[in-house]
């Protein structure tokens, strides 16, 4: 069975920093395209950043490029996601996505 548990979240101020977690089970992790995606208040989920099996080729969306790095380790079956200068507009529940499974998410709230 795929299970995917996500941590990190939080409340941080504008211009915070926050690293995100997603412990993953269920499934052959080291060859795995992965991706983060993130629900807002009131919308619809986002695609934030994806990265392929071997962790060498990733992608962003413009919202968060320069900001957010992913990041996998393939020998601990976890996924990460490094978010940087954060922005109010960046407050949602993130999930890890592992082809059309998400885990139950972890909030991240940016406010002063």
């Amino acid at each position: 069975e795929v299970q995917l548990v996500e941590s990190g979240g939080g409340l941080v101020q504008p211009g915070g920093s926050l690293r995100l977690s997603c412990a993953a089970s269920g499934f052959s992790f080291r060859f795995a395209d992965m991706s983060w995606v993130r629900q807002a208040p009131g919308k619809g989920l986002e695609w934030v950043s994806s990265i392929k099996a071997s962790g060498i080729s990733t992608t962003y969306a413009d919202s968060v490029k320069g900001r957010f790095t992913i990041s996998k380790d393939n020998a601990k079956n976890t996924l990460y996601l490094q978010m940087n200068s954060l922005k109010p507009d960046d407050t949602a529940v993130y999930y890890c996505q592992y082809a059309i499974r998400r885990g139950q998410g972890t909030q991240v709230t940016v406010s002063s």
